[in-house]
């Protein structure tokens, strides 16, 4: 294992990290006032029991309050710029191309945090079964890991080369 597998730590661009952080400073500025408002007015309609615009505001208040503390948990553990990288091996912020056990074709995709939706190709998470599987094996190596259904799956590594953006 090198530097680059740190389990906690999620390598984010600068335009993911700023995203993330604008994302963040809007849920717990306007936008708990937003749902204050919201809950405030749904309050004043009267019985709480059978008000519907009132539980609505109030989960969507749980949603906002739980994305804070995801986005906070992210932008903690988030390095900022290039990942560590070494050509050849698979880790976060490589374009990886692999070839399943028995089939012909090749899948190319980003390991990288799944916050960089911006990407783009597919973006799989170093933390999937897939992207733990092969993280840290070198370009010819072979992983296997479990399907969702509990079959094994094989994979050998074609490529693995830094993610060079569009």
């Amino acid at each position: 294992m090198t530097e680059t597998r740190a389990d906690n730590v999620s390598w984010l661009t600068q335009e993911a990290y700023d995203r993330l952080k604008n994302e963040l400073d809007h849920l717990s500025g306007s936008g708990r006032i937003e749902i204050a408002q919201k809950i405030e007015a749904a309050r004043e309609e009267g019985d709480l029991r059978e008000n519907g615009g009132y539980h609505a505001a109030k989960e969507e208040q749980g949603k906002i309050e739980g994305r804070i503390l995801q986005l906070r948990h992210i932008l903690e553990n988030a390095r900022v710029g290039e990942a560590p990288r070494t050509e050849g091996v698979v880790g976060p912020g490589m374009t990886v191309t692999v070839a399943f056990a028995g089939d012909d074709e090749e899948v190319t995709f980003l390991l990288a945090s799944r916050e960089e939706s911006g990407s783009p190709i597919d973006v799989y998470s170093p933390k999937s079964p897939l992207g733990a599987a092969i993280n840290g094996k070198k370009v010819g190596e072979s992983a296997s890991y479990t399907l969702p259904n509990g079959r094994s799956m094989a994979v050998e590594i074609i490529d693995a080369t830094p993610y060079a953006g569009v």
